[in-house]
């Protein structure tokens, strides 16, 4: 089975990825922590090692999900609301979430 049918016979992950990063400009997806404004953003993907994706999904930190930046300064720390919760991130953490900006 090919990746595409794979993908279209199931829903998984690849498909929102697939959405985030399709046809759009490669300079509007960055790291969380190079992003530098507030407002609403798209999770298009996380990376890093297992512990740290496992503790980004447990906090509910999935690509396709939404996120509003509420205070950040380039390449710091970061507080972020996500599914009415709030959320501070470390630098490492933002460093791996790639987004897009929704405004």
């Amino acid at each position: 089975m090919r990746f595409k049918q794979f993908n279209h016979a199931c829903s998984c992950l690849a498909g929102k990825f697939r959405q985030c990063m399709g046809d759009r400009p490669a300079g509007e997806v960055a790291p969380l922590s190079k992003i530098g404004r507030r407002g609403r953003k798209r999770i298009c993907k996380i990376t890093g090692d297992r512990k740290l994706c496992a503790r980004m999904a447990a906090l509910g930190f999935h690509a396709g999900e939404e996120v509003e930046v509420l205070c950040q300064e380039a390449d710091a720390r970061c507080i972020l609301k996500i599914q009415g919760g709030t959320v501070s991130l470390d630098k490492t953490a933002s460093r791996n979430i790639f987004v897009e900006s929704l405004e």
